[in-house]
């Protein structure tokens, strides 16, 4: 029998589209929503689930930037064939993304028993959250915010996408968290820190989303609440999408670090109190 109903797929797939993008920590806020509806976070199926769910709001970026996406697919297969065509910038970021998910792709699977076990543990999230929300500040502060998109080269993507590394170890670290502060460190614009931190993003949690598929449909999980949760968080994540890149335009990360904060500080007080368990 399904450990999740469709009622508690739908809440979960609007927590996934909201918070996947956004520099909260969208595996934290998961794991807290679950913990507070009674449904087992260590259990594989449930695993599973999140993981697939993320594919939906995976699939929102694709359609969000499906020209950016198409003119950088492009490139690469012209280039593939063409040696004139490798000097262009698409081209390039293309293999950038490529090898800039590979330790992530690494980690993600020689870890795999512990990010599943110990790491799990909503205590991590807890102390995750408010670490995460230093590096943060301090990227935010300290960045020169003087690069744009165009600016960015290898390092940049390796940097960036290494730092993906975080949050798959730490949950509740974010990984949009962690790229984008990343991304500021290296002096780029808080809009161009978000937008490679959607485009190296895109890869990895797919990846992630296919592999858990299995667990989550083959350890009782039903496909229906499964394909609910996953159209939730793509027309959700959408609409997150679209007001992030707006708001980082013009305002600081220090909303998200405040509320980071907060969440990671409410946690750790459920979790003492008995109300929520570890």
């Amino acid at each position: 029998m399904s450990a999740i109903s469709i009622g508690q797929a739908a809440v979960l797939g609007i927590v996934e589209g909201v918070t996947e993008f956004l520099p909260v920590s969208s595996t934290g806020h998961l794991k807290i929503t679950e913990g507070l509806m009674g449904i087992p976070v260590d259990d594989a199926a449930v695993v599973g689930f999140t993981a697939v769910i993320q594919v939906g709001a995976i699939a929102a970026v694709l359609v969000y930037f499906s020209k950016d996406i198409a003119r950088i697919v492009s490139a690469w297969g012209r280039g593939i064939v063409d040696p004139e065509q490798r000097r262009r910038h698409d081209y390039k970021f293309a293999w950038w993304v490529v090898y800039a998910t590979l330790p992530v792709v690494a980690v993600g699977l020689a870890a795999k028993p512990l990010i599943d076990g110990p790491l799990a543990s909503l205590w991590v999230v807890a102390g995750s959250l408010i670490a995460g929300s230093g590096l943060m500040w301090v990227a935010d502060r300290l960045g020169r915010h003087k690069r744009g998109e165009d600016d960015t080269g290898p390092r940049d993507a390796m940097l960036v996408g290494s730092s993906q590394i975080l949050a798959l170890l730490l949950p509740g670290f974010s990984r949009s968290g962690a790229t984008m502060s990343t991304g500021l460190i290296l002096d780029l614009d808080r809009v161009a820190a978000t937008r490679l931190s959607f485009f190296l993003g895109i890869p990895a949690l797919t990846g992630a989303g296919l592999y858990e598929l299995k667990d989550a449909l083959g350890a009782g999980m039903s496909p229906l609440p499964v394909a609910v949760g996953t159209a939730v968080s793509f027309v959700v994540a959408y609409a997150s999408i679209a007001w992030l890149l707006k708001f980082v335009a013009r305002h600081t990360f220090s909303a998200f670090v405040v509320y980071r904060i907060a969440v990671g500080v409410l946690l750790l007080g459920l979790l003492g109190s008995g109300v929520l368990t570890a």
